[in-house]
């Protein structure tokens, strides 16, 4: 059955990179009787040069090609074009591989095999997400030294900025607005990802772990020390930010 279509959908073009023809050509026909615009390719380095010739919204991104592995595929083009959606189809289920997937810039995968109505339906919640428009009137928000533009979608440090990937942002925004409270994990993956998340909330954690780490190296790279938002771990619940922190003497 057709998934009914969203509005403008076929302006996303969609990158398959799937070395095996039965689930190639089962995505790319599938992709395109949803209103996508899918290009296939069957190996890695295939990939790359055509990423580097269209620009892409999506990648669908199988980790074993026969060039090359995909998750050095996921990190150049993850370096390259930090908006690209990445979702990885994988045969791998061991939790090693599947953070090694999402640390290497990953936003989801699916385990193989899997069903075309389940990415179809992760594709729209995905979509759905980065097409919400953030009220212009919004103002930035100030965590110590830190500057949070939602409507900019910029994060600044002592006027220097401080690159995120799309999930981290959204994750940093989400515990700004909330600020010195707690909030669970079923609410971070209901705001920064979907209500209907299909998905192992390793992605969160992964998510987390990246956010923390940039943070970190924001500070450590401004030239006058910076006080910093915390973001507390809450065991069996969540995550608090905490606003105001010392900076380093």
């Amino acid at each position: 059955m057709r998934t009914p279509a969203a509005p403008d959908r076929s302006r996303y073009r969609v990158l398959v990179v799937e070395d095996d023809d039965t689930i190639g050509r089962h995505l790319e026909t599938g992709l395109c009787s949803n209103g996508y615009t899918p290009t296939w390719s069957r190996t890695g380095t295939g990939a790359l040069t055509e990423s580097a010739q269209t620009q892409y919204d999506v990648l669908l991104l199988d980790l074993g090609l026969p060039d090359m592995d995909g998750l050095d595929i996921a990190r150049t083009l993850r370096a390259r074009l930090p908006d690209l959606l990445i979702i990885i189809l994988t045969a791998r289920t061991d939790d090693i591989d599947v953070i090694a997937g999402l640390d290497a810039g990953a936003d989801d995968y699916l385990v193989k095999p899997f069903s075309l109505t389940v990415l179809l339906a992760r594709l729209r919640a995905h979509l759905r997400r980065w097409a919400i428009a953030v009220p212009p009137q919004q103002q930035p928000i100030r965590l110590g030294d830190l500057v949070l533009n939602v409507t900019a979608r910029r994060c600044t440090l002592h006027d220097r900025e401080v690159e995120l990937r799309p999930k981290e942002f959204e994750l940093l925004a989400v515990l700004a607005r909330h600020a010195g409270e707690a909030v669970s994990r079923e609410v971070l993956m209901a705001e920064v990802w979907d209500e209907n998340w299909f998905g192992s909330t390793k992605t969160l954690d992964v998510t987390m772990a990246g956010l923390r780490r940039r943070l970190a190296d924001a500070a450590d790279a401004s030239p006058i020390p910076a006080a910093l938002p915390r973001v507390s771990t809450l065991r069996g619940h969540g995550y608090r930010l905490e606003p105001h922190t010392v900076p380093p003497t």
